[in-house]
């Protein structure tokens, strides 16, 4: 088996990432990281601090030169940090070392690799957000579709009272639709450059540093955080936690799905995947089982990234080098869900009668509370649930209908009204409406 699922030849069809997984190959890298010291160079540049002749070569080199990520193996090995080694090969392909010398004036690894990253996050949170869009929309239109379906609501894995399967796609959709609407602030408060020199105090760029950072966050188009934060994780926590919140809103849906699709409950369909090689019947839930496993995964990942996150002094390398384990295993985890879950919601279909057939099994003893309350009206609440608890029991021993029994001992209520799930959904298809509404949205924004 291949080390991560996302890069295996065998298992990235079934743990796809699309577009997301080349952010994080070494290539990927070593790209957002020039495009940074170009930055940094044409700052310098601007604010006096390098030539400007200097400055202009190294923002043409770093368009034209391609450095080999293999070239940086030994000297990652030995430095514990690309950095040095990137910048030795750049220096030597720009064969022009009256310019050369200013490359990564100033600056530190952390600098340059935690600014890289930024401009990788920002690329992975647009494609991310993407199939969450497409997602929520697809949830919308169930939910405005079927608002009126009834369905059976579980708690504890078991009928509880009736609700309606549009209720059920908005319950899904509605994280999913708050964590896009979190997006515009996660990006302005965490997308940042950073440029704070060996220990975090810029001493190398002398007065120049607020000017030069301002400089190189508007040529990158990420902000400046005005300040170093370089054993500050918190921006990286922050995006990593919205990741890992969009894994588990799919993962959710994952869960449900993956029961309504059960033997003996069926209440829905998932599409054409998922062939046995044995057993010719089945249908898995492949597309379900890949979002479980992924929120599990993320889980376990961002627990370890927050211990990371508490960092010894200005900078701690075992800290530092646990990130980079967990953090892209996270953002292509999120880019998996997403991109799974958008197929998956476009392919959910409810079956009406295996969800009428729920609801009108087990004796109709989905409707109690409905009828607890009804009671209440006549006689106080504790004795019409003793009343009501008293009909269940007597039902489930004698196999006899709540209804008929209440129409024995009640013929004044109404049970038409009471035994219709139809009309014991409560505000389930106006939650399901309200969201579609809000889903509508995404489509104009």
């Amino acid at each position: 088996m291949a080390g991560s699922v996302f890069d295996s030849q065998i298992y990235g069809g079934l743990f796809s990432s699309g577009e997301a997984s080349r952010l994080f190959s070494d290539s990927a890298e070593v790209r957002a990281m020039l495009l940074v010291e170009g930055a940094l160079a044409k700052a310098q540049g601007e604010a006096g601090v390098i030539p400007q002749e200097s400055a202009s070569a190294i923002g043409r080199a770093v368009v034209e030169i391609a450095v080999d990520p293999g070239v940086l193996k030994r000297p990652a090995g030995q430095n514990g940090v690309p950095v040095p080694g990137l910048v030795a090969a750049f220096r030597e392909e720009m064969k022009a070392p009256e310019h050369a010398q200013y490359v990564h004036w100033g600056a530190t690894s952390q600098d340059i690799m935690d600014s890289a990253l930024m401009l990788r996050l920002r690329q992975a949170l647009a494609l991310v957000e993407a199939d969450v869009k497409a997602a929520v929309l697809s949830l919308g239109g169930l939910a405005r579709a079927h608002a009126e379906l009834p369905m059976a609501a579980r708690t504890y894995g078991q009928h509880a009272t009736p609700t309606s399967f549009g209720a059920v796609a908005a319950a899904w959709g509605t994280p999913l639709l708050n964590l896009l609407e979190e997006l515009p602030g996660l990006r302005h408060s965490c997308l940042m450059v950073s440029l704070s020199g060996a220990a975090g105090t810029s001493s190398a760029l002398g007065m120049k540093a607020a000017e030069v950072r301002a400089a190189m966050a508007r040529g990158l188009a990420l902000q400046d955080p005005g300040r170093s934060w370089h054993t500050d994780r918190t921006p990286v926590l922050r995006i990593a936690d919205w990741m890992l919140r969009v894994i588990l809103a799919f993962g959710k849906i994952g869960e449900d799905c993956t029961a309504l699709a059960q033997s003996g409950v069926q209440e829905i369909s998932l599409g054409g995947a998922g062939a046995s090689s044995t057993m010719p019947q089945k249908q898995n839930p492949v597309s379900p089982s890949v979002l479980a496993a992924l929120a599990r995964q993320g889980s376990g990942l961002f627990s370890v990234l927050q211990g990371a996150s508490m960092q010894q002094h200005q900078r701690d390398g075992a800290a530092w080098f646990t990130e980079w384990m967990c953090l892209p295993q996270i953002v292509l985890g999120a880019a998996a869900a997403a991109r799974t879950g958008k197929e998956l919601c476009a392919s959910i279909a409810p079956c009406a009668e295996a969800m009428a057939a729920a609801l009108s099994s087990g004796l109709g003893l989905i409707h109690a509370e409905a009828l607890s309350f009804s009671l209440a009206a006549q006689m106080p609440r504790p004795d019409a649930q003793a009343a009501v608890k008293a009909l269940c029991q007597e039902a489930q021993a004698s196999q006899t209908p709540l209804r008929d029994l209440v129409a024995r001992d009640y013929p004044d209520l109404d049970t038409d009204a009471l035994f219709d799930p139809a009309r014991q959904m409560g505000h389930a298809p106006w939650e399901a409406l309200q969201f579609s509404k809000k889903s509508d949205s995404l489509r104009n924004p």
